[in-house]
């Protein structure tokens, strides 16, 4: 599955230059590692965000989000 170039390009963007974040092609996708640990991506037409687990009910509450499932994994 390829990814969203123009969503690749948003979060790019928005992100700018930062210390310790770099973009990594990992599963299809566009991963963007903070210090070496995946933040965010983009897989297909998703934004991957990786959050507090404590705050994952809250976050879900939010219109448009869903944990995210590769593959029903």
């Amino acid at each position: 599955m390829a990814y969203d170039d123009g969503l690749a390009a948003r979060l790019l963007e928005i992100l700018g230059e930062q210390a310790g974040l770099a973009e990594k092609k990992m599963f299809g996708g566009l991963a963007t590692m903070l210090n070496g640990n995946m933040a965010v991506g983009v897989y297909g037409d998703d934004l991957l965000v990786r959050t507090d687990p404590g705050q994952q009910d809250l976050l879900l509450a939010e219109p448009g989000t869903r944990p995210f499932d590769m593959a029903g994994r």
